[in-house]
């Protein structure tokens, strides 16, 4: 029986909600998060839970990574470097972190063979024009001037550090391709379009809205993906494999603003802006970005259970609170 579990970058937003929903199902939590990106809110709602601990530290920190892997039954690997804003500006820093980060987490959970799931990105894609994406793909990327494929390329060798200690060590780990989660607690600081459209509709501000806004993308309900990551833990047969998660109902950016201001009654005006005026020079974006979720279905009966519309109204629901 599985009694303790550790989650890295739990304090951020889908950690925080991994963490809730693994206390709501008896086990104690041990959470790492140098709260870099998360946030101490995101988690105080737990603090006083008897089942929950918090360490603030860094995945960097092999001592304390070895310290927590070692009393856990179970590993979530989630802490990784946040948003494209964060990427693109801070890009030696985020490709450290997800590498040697995603190898002490393995290193650790290895010493006892302790199963392991490393989250991962529809990033890992890149430009591939095909779509839906399936999990066996190709991987296509642009210029290494530009970081973005930099950090692409830095979470698929998190993806291979992790096959090959499932193939050559016998760890059982698994990978979760994250399509962009959204849902209360999400913050628009890096870059995050859901929250920072809300954030700006409630305000009556313009909604800036990057590029033409006819590029495409699929997103998934945080509680979705989290029920679904546990439940792909919870089965040996997903050990050595990779899914995609997230929803697969996809909407165009200029679509998604028009929702918003709809859903929050604001004011705004939808304001469109080159991406020159807000990345480096060279910054690519994807026209489309879609799963193909047929395997974690089969895997896990995997099925998203509420709709972009129903998402964004708690997401609004959530930030007028806040306000």
């Amino acid at each position: 029986m599985i009694n303790a579990v550790f989650v890295t970058g739990g304090a951020g937003f889908i950690g925080s909600h991994l963490c809730e929903k693994l206390l709501l199902g008896g086990k104690k939590v041990f959470a790492l998060d140098n709260l870099s990106t998360g946030r101490m809110e995101n988690i105080q709602h737990l603090i006083s839970n008897g089942n929950f601990k918090f360490t603030k530290g860094s995945v960097l920190d092999k001592d304390v990574v070895d310290k927590m892997a070692n009393d856990a039954d179970e590993v979530y690997h989630l802490a990784a470097a946040v948003g494209v804003k964060t990427i693109m500006e801070k890009p030696l820093e985020s490709w450290i972190l997800n590498i040697e980060g995603t190898e002490n987490v393995l290193n650790a959970a290895c010493k006892r063979k302790t199963p392991v799931l490393i989250a991962s990105t529809s990033e890992i894609y890149g430009k591939n024009t095909k779509v839906p994406f399936g999990e066996d793909d190709d991987r296509v990327y642009g210029s290494v001037k530009n970081y973005r494929w930099g950090y692409a390329f830095s979470k698929g060798v998190d993806e291979f550090l992790a096959l090959a200690y499932f193939r050559e060590k016998g760890l059982p780990a698994r990978i979760a391709r994250f399509f962009n989660t959204i849902g209360p607690r999400q913050t628009g600081i890096y870059g995050m379009v859901v929250p920072r459209f809300i954030q700006q509709a409630l305000k009556n501000e313009p909604i800036m809205v990057y590029g033409d806004g006819n590029q495409t993308r699929c997103f998934g309900y945080v509680k979705d993906v989290v029920g679904a990551v546990i439940a792909l833990m919870e089965r040996d047969d997903t050990a050595g494999e990779v899914y995609n998660l997230g929803s697969d109902e996809e909407i165009s950016i200029n679509e998604l603003a028009k929702m918003v201001i709809k859903l929050t009654g604001s004011k705004s005006k939808i304001a469109h802006i080159p991406y020159s005026d807000v990345y480096p020079e060279g910054f690519e974006d994807m026209a489309r970005r879609k799963p193909d979720l047929s395997k974690v279905k089969r895997s896990i009966n995997y099925k998203p259970t509420v709709n972009i519309d129903g998402i964004l109204k708690e997401i609004v629901d959530f930030e007028k609170n806040r306000l």
